[in-house]
């Protein structure tokens, strides 16, 4: 052991001391660039890790001619009779310059990895920027801005080019381990060397295995408190929720949007009948709900809650999410994993709430959904549908005007999503604001809207009662998504006559005919088989194969002639299998009806 210890205290103080630097700086700088989408992005982000680039040489001259008696911060300095060249401050600069872009990109990783869906929700939530950081943003970040100051400290630790360059090798005053390292070898001292070099590993690797002895830990016990989800729980208990509606009641959105597939271009608009978005995936229905809550900006439009102007290019109004009073569900609720049930149910009341009042709004909400008891839970100790559940009772504690819900069923299994379809239609039935509720479930729009709002390709393409779109379809493309899957092109032939061509049969309609008529269509069930091949509409068919579901089976037919190969059919008719083994072995040809009563004619 060397009798001069000054390395190890002159190495832990700078180190420390750039560290902390490198602490805030790194994060507030992370945090920065997170959301900033300036111009300069690229140039900043390689300034910010230049020092991990350059060699640690040239990062040392840069800050001699910077702090140097000539340089601009060393001229600002001399005024002051203060200078960091050769002192121990100067090796502490080195350090921290030399470790922020490791504190930096691991800062930013560790922020980049929260699910956006969290922050989106919170600011829907009326939290304001600074409350998301601190609550949400800095805590799940942790994990990973402890291992980048642990990574920052053992660089800093280790510096010696930059350190040489700046602060120099002065022994009691500058000299830290990695110069005592270089000029104990140097002076052929080895035994000293190697105790210099097993303290700085000893001190580095310490940090290193301590953090991740943590992180071990951390995820272990998570993966067990996982493992006590429950069930899905029983039927919910009916709240009443009343919101505060301005004079001129319901929602209007008139807006565009540019996206790099297509346009939105959509005008609708709702009152307190739950709407359903309908439509296939990348239809635009997701951007609708972001556009409405704020986290996306039109290009161009208006919209209006109750009298209340949400957004106006012309007039240049854009509420910020915090303020439109909106609640919003999305498809992996986005609750928040460094929260308690009730501290996330909690987030969303209003604010200025005495603590007693906060406690009781959250057990009314906790026995809303079934689920009192478990207030004191984390997220991934509850089941997929108690998530669901919670993350509802957040967003209708925060007095939404509208209640947003964006395929609140994807991630459920069938039984389950049944069974929550159910308690979410219960509590929807006696929420008194607006919901919109977009799928692409034909079923589940049914079951759970009154009114439909059909979207392809960023546009609405037809709006009605649920009743009125899945009976009269106007398009081939409404009709594909409410489930019909036969079509034809289509001629006038008469009055109350068509042809189906791709049919090859002429069809009596009863429905008006439209101007533009293009197709016809009919669904599979809707198709009657007879034994009377005197009746209307009624044609020869042949069966080319079949499909077998669990209760039905789909037969693809083909008329007025057998078929030639598998492909070749007209058809798709879905019988019950009681029907199918009643049928299957009669001879062929069959005799299919197409009931006027259940064409469906489409422009």
């Amino acid at each position: 052991m060397p009798q001069d210890l000054s390395p190890l205290w002159i190495s832990l103080k700078t180190s420390l001391l750039a560290t902390f630097i490198t602490f805030f700086v790194g994060i507030a700088a992370a945090y920065w660039m997170l959301g900033y989408r300036g111009k300069g992005k690229s140039l900043i982000e390689g300034l910010f890790v230049a020092p991990l680039i350059l060699p640690p040489t040239v990062v040392g001259f840069i800050l001699l001619v910077f702090f140097g008696k000539n340089g601009p911060a060393g001229k600002l300095m001399q005024s002051f009779d203060f200078s960091i060249v050769f002192t121990w401050y100067g090796a502490a600069i080195a350090a921290t310059v030399v470790a922020f872009p490791l504190m930096y990109k691991t800062a930013l990783g560790a922020f980049e990895q929260i699910d956006q869906n969290l922050l989106r929700v919170a600011r829907t939530l009326g939290a304001k920027e600074s409350t998301i950081f601190w609550r949400i943003s800095l805590p799940l970040a942790a994990p990973g801005i402890v291992a980048a100051t642990i990574l920052a400290f053992a660089r800093a630790l280790g510096e010696f080019g930059a350190t040489l360059m700046l602060a120099g090798n002065i022994p009691g005053q500058t000299q830290t381990i990695p110069m005592a390292i270089y000029f104990a070898v140097e002076a052929g001292a080895m035994d000293e060397g190697w105790f210099w070099a097993i303290a700085i590993m000893v001190i580095s690797l310490s940090g290193i295995i301590a953090v991740n002895f943590w992180q071990e830990r951390r995820e272990r016990r998570e993966a067990g408190g996982a493992g006590e989800a429950g069930g899905a729980g029983g039927e919910v208990i009916s709240t009443y929720y009343t919101v505060q509606s301005g004079s001129e009641s319901g929602l209007l959105v008139d807006i565009e949007k540019l996206l790099s597939d297509f346009a939105l271009n959509v005008t609708m608009t709702a009152n307190r009948q739950p709407l359903g978005l309908l439509g296939g995936s990348g239809a635009g229905k997701s951007m609708i709900l972001r556009c409405i809550a704020g986290i996306e900006t039109p290009s161009k439009g208006r919209i209006v809650l109750n009298g209340r102007v949400l957004f106006d290019s012309q007039q240049q109004i854009n509420i910020p999410s915090r303020d439109r009073r909106i609640g919003l569900l999305v498809q992996n609720y986005a609750l928040f994993p460094n929260m308690t049930v009730a501290e996330n149910i909690a987030f969303g009341l209003p604010k200025g709430l005495s603590k007693l009042a906060i406690k009781q709004q959250v057990q009314a909400q906790l026995l809303a959904v079934q689920l009192e008891g478990l207030g004191d839970r984390y997220p991934h100790q509850l089941s997929g549908g108690q998530q669901q559940r919670v993350a509802l009772a957040r967003a209708l504690a925060s007095r939404p005007e509208v209640l947003l819900l964006d395929e609140p069923f994807s991630a459920l299994d069938t039984h389950l999503r049944s069974q929550l379809e159910q308690q979410m239609v219960t509590t929807l039935a006696s929420y008194q604001g607006i919901t919109l509720f977009v799928t692409h479930n034909m079923e589940e729009a049914y079951r759970v809207c009154p009114n439909l709002l059909v979207m392809e390709q960023g546009k609405a393409i037809q709006y009605g009662t649920k009743q009125d779109i899945f009976q009269r379809p106007a398009t081939v493309s409404v009709a594909q998504l409410t489930g019909c899957k036969n079509f034809s092109k289509a001629v006038v032939k008469g009055y109350q006559e068509v042809e189906a061509i791709d049919w090859g049969c002429r069809l009596r309609v009863i429905e008006p005919i439209p101007n533009q008529l293009s197709s016809v269509g009919i669904r599979a069930h809707q198709l009657i088989f007879t034994n009377d091949s005197s009746q209307e509409n009624t044609f020869p068919c042949w069966l080319v194969r079949t499909s077998e579901t669990p209760h039905r089976m789909t037969l693809f037919i083909k008329l007025h002639s057998s078929p030639s190969n598998p492909n070749d059919f007209h058809l798709q008719a879905e019988v019950f299998k009681e029907k199918w083994a009643m049928m299957k072995d009669q001879p062929l040809p069959w005799y299919v009806r197409l009931d006027s009563l259940r064409l469906i004619l489409m422009e």
